[in-house]
């Protein structure tokens, strides 16, 4: 947040946590395929407006078995609808910074190319498909401080991660102009 106010944005955060977002999808906020003007639940209509408020997202969520955490995925599955974020309709964002935070190293997630695999499915499989042509993901490795065990270590690789993130919201409009 801090580099993002310092580079001249508003910040407006959603915590699904602490809003006790409801991942599930109930038929009120499934897609109705024939009515790309549907009405969805009040809960959903208020995301939709705040998606609509902000002109660049942000994601910032663990890594979970090598995916989006299931209240991460269930908030774009329920808000990110037929009409509204696709089928005819697209969103309007142009970027989004998709930050993953991976308890594994860097090398234990290329090994096996899941860095590969998540961002295409990020970029392409989730974004694109949306209509956002903007879109980079930045892995936040080892936060877990795998292998790691002397303090001051521990400490200095925290203390990266966390200038780490402040320089991702301050060139945050600048780093995802490039195409």
């Amino acid at each position: 947040m801090q580099g993002l106010t310092d580079a001249g944005h508003e910040v407006e955060i959603a915590d699904l946590y602490g809003e006790e977002f409801n991942l599930l999808i109930y038929e009120k906020d499934e897609p109705d395929w024939d009515n790309p003007n549907k009405k969805y639940s009040a809960r959903v209509q208020a995301e939709m407006e705040r998606l609509k408020r902000n002109d660049g997202l942000a994601f910032i969520f663990p890594l979970w078995w090598y995916s989006l955490l299931a209240i991460t995925k269930g908030y774009i599955d329920r808000t990110w609808n037929y009409g509204f974020a696709y089928g005819g309709t697209r969103l309007s964002h142009k970027k989004v910074l998709w930050i993953p935070i991976v308890g594994e190293t860097e090398a234990s997630i290329k090994k096996r190319n899941f860095d590969t695999m998540i961002s295409y499915y990020l970029n392409v499989g989730i974004a694109g498909y949306t209509g956002i042509t903007q879109s980079e993901v930045a892995f936040l490795y080892n936060t877990l401080a795998e292998d790691i065990e002397n303090e001051d270590e521990i400490k200095e690789l925290y203390d990266s991660l966390l200038n780490r993130v402040y320089e991702l919201g301050y060139t945050y409009s600048h780093s995802l102009n490039k195409k």
